[in-house]
């Protein structure tokens, strides 16, 4: 007989899941109201605000036969997946007003706000349930659960053939990887018999089978990261997709993924610690360096920040190289500040896009004459992607880049070397980056972007994610939350 109480232990889903259906009957009681948008927006930040608090106070638990497990790092990410989300749903507002197309006088996406609350947290509640999983049927079930419905906000603009393009690429990159992974888990199943993680971390062992269940897994997952060269899905989604879509997919969708692999790999893993280490060396490097190559030439932003995401991936995923308590804690502390850092780059995007500018980068030249508060904060989330200091991405590299060697004193050598190229790929990202930088203030526009005033929500969004870059890397009690978690 089911034990249903066991859903208590799962509290930060089962809140999750209560918001889900409060926004959908919301969403059907406001079907006539004008301030529908606004409305449901306000209902869906505030129900993310309620819901930071079970995944800030949950304890380690675990439910249904250890099928479902958490621990204090998890619920960490949690919170700052959740908060990221939050900032998606402020930002969103502009776009959801404004819309790609008007239709009898209302905005085309307006039309539509309830069903984009209900998929941003139906793939919330995946990235949940996969990040708890203890078992590789549920950590599937929860990556599913994650995809499908990043695959239809991806194109929820549908009056644009490329958003259509753009989900079409993600959905079929999304179905072939996830083929690939279950043909991973099915040797592993073959080779160990079981799919709970603590099984199977008790009885594998190195042979052909292992290996290649181990190279297939970590080829499905690579593909949500977008490391390299599971990444060339990446830049035309990102092009396609609505421009929140986009922030949530840089963000949001990376970061869960990343800890969810560091978990498997040094838990489920840890007998083939010499095999996926070199792996995962060869794949940073590519991840960093072609990755930087490609973005240096890019014209149009949101592929500009495509290829710039998948380089921070190389980054967040040498924290991993460690293996190592400091190496999660080093992840989880470079997704908080990616996550505010590349958020306040899409709102600086969107809000340019909603006034009369594009995404090409030649609309950002001269617009330091018309908008210098808009140009300041975005120089301010540039130099910190880039590493620059006094800004939080400086700290963030500086932990990942001591969690990859700290954990290698007898055997330094390809860590370090490691390290190296992405201490230069460092500054070849900088140069880019700073290329955004010049058109801003130095290239001479005759004709720039003329001024005008941001709304309240991409305001209050550009308040948060500055807040956090200037703040996550000199106030301390946030990496020391994020460490304490880990230990």
């Amino acid at each position: 007989m089911v034990n249903y109480s066991q859903f208590l232990n799962m509290l930060p889903e089962a809140t999750l899941v209560l918001a889900l259906i409060i926004v959908f009957f919301a969403d059907f009681a406001l079907l006539r109201s004008p301030r529908k948008t606004f409305t449901l927006g306000v209902l869906t930040g505030a129900l993310l605000v309620c819901q930071l608090v079970p995944c800030f106070i949950a304890q380690p638990t675990d439910a249904f036969g250890g099928i479902y497990v958490t621990s204090p790092m998890v619920n960490v990410m949690k919170t700052i997946l959740t908060a990221g989300t939050l900032i998606v749903v402020i930002m969103s507002q502009t776009w959801l007003r404004g819309g790609s197309q008007i239709v009898n006088g209302q905005s085309s996406t307006s039309k539509y706000a309830g069903e984009f609350y209900m998929l941003l947290l139906s793939t919330l509640l995946g990235m949940y349930m996969m990040m708890s999983s203890g078992s590789f049927l549920m950590f599937f079930l929860g990556l599913e659960m994650a995809s499908v419905p990043l695959a239809c906000l991806v194109a929820f603009d549908k009056h644009k053939k490329n958003s259509a393009e753009g989900a079409a690429k993600y959905i079929l990159v999304a179905t072939f990887s996830s083929g690939v992974m279950l043909f991973g888990i099915s040797f592993l199943y073959a080779a160990t018999g079981s799919l709970y993680f603590d099984n199977v971390a008790e009885t594998i062992t190195v042979k052909p089978l292992t290996i290649i269940g181990l190279v297939f897994f970590f080829s499905g997952l690579g593909f949500k990261i977008s490391l390299v060269p599971f990444h060339l899905w990446t830049a035309d989604t990102y092009q396609g997709a609505p421009t929140p879509v986009t922030g949530y997919l840089s963000v949001v969708s990376k970061g869960a993924a990343a800890l969810t692999l560091a978990i498997i790999l040094m838990k489920v893993f840890a007998p083939m610690v010499d095999y996926w280490e070199p792996m995962l060396y060869i794949v940073v490097v590519l991840s960093i360096t072609i990755a930087n190559l490609f973005a240096i030439r890019q014209k149009e932003l949101k592929r500009f920040m495509a290829f710039s995401s998948i380089s921070q991936a190389g980054y967040i995923m040498l924290a991993v190289i460690g293996n190592s308590q400091l190496g999660v804690a080093a992840l989880t502390f470079y997704v908080l500040v990616y996550v505010v850092a590349n958020m306040a780059v899409f709102t600086v995007i969107s809000a340019v896009e909603h006034n009369g500018g594009s995404t090409m980068m030649s609309a950002y030249n001269g617009l330091y004459q018309s908008n210098p508060k808009l140009s300041l904060l975005m120089t301010i989330a540039l130099f910190s992607l880039a590493g620059i200091p006094p800004f939080a991405g400086m700290f963030s590299k500086f932990f990942v880049f001591l969690a990859a060697v700290g954990g290698h004193e007898s055997a330094p050598f390809w860590p370090y070397f490691v390290v190296f190229v992405a201490l230069v790929n460092t500054v070849v990202s900088l140069y880019y980056y700073l290329l955004i930088v010049k058109a801003m203030y130095i290239t001479k526009e005759d004709n720039p972007l003329p001024a005008f005033r941001t709304d309240g929500a991409t305001r209050l969004a550009l308040t948060i994610c500055t807040a956090g870059i200037l703040l996550f890397g000199v106030v301390s009690c946030f990496y020391n939350w994020i460490a304490n978690a880990a230990l």
